[in-house]
């Protein structure tokens, strides 16, 4: 290592710590667990290409036991999924947490170093990750109350005693920043009386101390051991709320962004095919600061997506996702966007504040609860509660407009794949996305959580009859996404870096212009609408003549009109 890279390390965690003795102390610590990780995968460390990604890059969401059969553990059945149902179109596997965990489907871990054992084994992992790039979730703000570390606090047993946040209840923590409405507060009972933990998500996810420096270097060896497992992308869950400072909102705090740093730095040194991705599910300014100065995330969610896409499709209209779009910030150098519609979690609603008014918001709230969906509420310090999420399946988000269900539901949900599928960044296609999972309501009443609705556990030899009928909703929105898919991969213009330009004709479509160093050019173009539109080449200006649409079944030129059918998006380029 470096004299320059230990001087780094040094300065962040000064920056951290406020002390010059933490920092030379955790820097030599995190320097060893480098150099030792470095010599055990030197080979692999020299193959790095220097390229991330490319417009092959397409990610694949999905919980470990999305299909479950009796006959075989989740993972093993994830792994015949992929390779008879997604083979080699997609190229990355995103697998939500798969440890030990006692609530959140996963997101409160009882141990990060163990893969659920009726799930599967690392060895299950592994035969993953060597078909695919592996995506795995370092979920760095809190642990499961059920945890050996939690446990090891409640019976006072070092060096677990300050691995947790203890405040005093009558503190003023008005200021701080909730994403939901439980008390921030838990009560435990320890050996040493009743304490008070912070819980930002729930009283069974307790907030790990990051002014321990201990649990940070824990962090950083459990990091490690996710890459020297198979991980290509590791996630970082929930960071914007790692840090705490009484008298401050606790989000997005200076500490937090240089601990994400050092973690860049050591990714750079130990791994540098490996991608760092932020996931903060906040509004579009402070969602992008996690860029930093191309020296903290390698990608953002575009949380802004699926909040706007869901909008424009429901109301008819794309000027506000066109805005969104057209001010998007030009990519920094080594930094892109992970672009998604559906995720495990909700349509968040946060993203779109200062983008939708809230009028449009609470409109868009009414229909979904139409649809069958639910909306989650984050408590406000002022003590109000306001919208934080919507919980619905994407599929059954798009059974209609805001004037009711209609029969253009497939038509629509394929409409905000598309769109998707065609913006500068790497794409990720949720599983109930690729399988037009409908809405989950018997797995909320089983679990009492309103995410339950889009996290649905396909039985396999269910979903493999619906996928097999050719005329089922589920076969239509697979073969699809699919075939979108295999022509998105081929186009230098989808390359995550190429050119975005978004051009404004009218609110009824939605264009897309990508643009490759090569020249090919890409006009994307959606109808969000329920009509037919036909337009006249004369009158759209910026379109050349001759252009054939990548998505028809058959192409050829389009000389005179374009028509657009209901929610019909088109992909057009010269193929000479």
């Amino acid at each position: 290592m470096t004299e320059e890279l230990l001087a780094r390390f040094q300065a962040r965690l000064e920056t951290v710590y406020q002390s010059r003795e933490i920092a030379d102390s955790a820097a030599a610590e995190i320097a060893r667990l480098c150099h030792q990780f470095r010599v055990q995968r030197e080979e692999s460390a020299k193959s790095y290409s220097g390229q991330r990604w490319s417009e092959d890059d397409v990610i694949l969401i999905t919980y470990a036991n999305s299909v479950q059969t009796p006959e075989e553990v989740p993972l093993a059945t994830l792994g015949r999924f992929l390779k008879e149902y997604v083979g080699d179109r997609i190229n990355a596997v995103h697998i939500l947490p798969f440890f030990p965990y006692s609530s959140d489907d996963g997101f409160s871990v009882i141990d990060y170093r163990q893969v659920k054992p009726d799930w599967g084994t690392w060895e299950d992992i592994a035969a993953i990750a060597g078909e695919y790039d592996l995506m795995v979730d370092l979920v760095v703000n809190h642990c499961s109350r059920e945890s050996l570390w939690f446990s090891d606090y409640v019976s006072n047993s070092e060096p677990y005693t300050d691995y947790f946040i203890e405040e005093d209840p009558e503190t003023d923590l008005s200021l701080v920043t909730r994403p939901r409405n439980t008390p921030l507060l838990t009560p435990v009972h320890t050996h040493r009386g009743v304490r008070h933990v912070w819980a930002t998500f729930s009283e069974d996810q307790i907030d790990l101390n990051f002014q321990n420096p201990a649990v940070l270097l824990e962090m950083i060896q459990i990091l490690l051991m996710y890459v020297e497992q198979g991980a290509r992308f590791i996630r970082l869950d929930a960071i914007a709320f790692l840090w705490k400072q009484i008298g401050t909102n606790c989000i997005h705090l200076p500490e937090t962004h240089e601990v994400v740093k050092l973690m860049r730095d050591i990714l750079e040194y130990c791994a540098p095919e490996v991608v760092l991705i932020t996931e903060t599910n906040v509004p579009v300014k402070e969602n992008l600061s996690y860029f930093g100065d191309s020296d903290e995330a390698h990608m953002v969610y575009q949380f802004g997506l699926p909040p706007l896409v869901l909008h424009a499709l429901n109301r008819g209209r794309s000027d506000y996702l066109s805005d969104w779009m057209d001010n998007i910030p030009l990519l920094q150098p080594g930094c892109t966007y992970l672009n998604f519609t559906a995720s495990h979690d909700g349509i968040g609603v946060r993203p779109v504040e200062g983008l939708l008014p809230e009028r449009e918001v609470q409109d868009l709230i009414d229909c979904m609860h139409r649809f069958g969906g639910f909306v989650s509420m984050k408590a406000n310090p002022d003590g109000t509660e306001s919208p934080y999420e919507i919980n619905i399946s994407l599929f059954d988000a798009c059974m209609g407009t805001r004037r009711g269900v209609d029969h253009l539901q497939v038509q629509r949900f394929l409409c905000s794949q598309a769109i998707m599928l065609a913006m500068q960044g790497i794409p990720a296609v949720y599983i109930h996305s690729l399988t037009a999972s409908p809405n989950d309501l018997n797995h909320v009443e089983q679990t009492g959580r309103t995410r339950s609705i889009n996290r649905r556990i396909w039985n396999w030899n269910e979903l493999e009859c619906l996928l097999e009928n050719p005329v089922t909703p589920q076969a239509e929105v697979y073969r699809e996404v699919i075939r979108m898919i295999d022509i998105r991969r081929q186009q230098p213009a989808f390359h995550p870096s190429a050119r975005q330009d978004i051009i404004r004709i009218s609110s009824d479509i939605l264009v897309n212009k990508r643009t490759a160093e090569s020249g090919q050019v890409i006009y994307t173009i959606s109808n969000v609408t329920e009509r037919l539109i036909d337009m006249p080449l004369a009158t759209l200006g910026f379109l050349p003549s001759g252009l054939a649409d990548l998505l028809a079944q058959e192409q050829q030129p389009i000389d005179e009109v374009l028509s657009l059918g209901p929610y019909q998006t088109v992909w057009l380029t010269n193929l000479l």
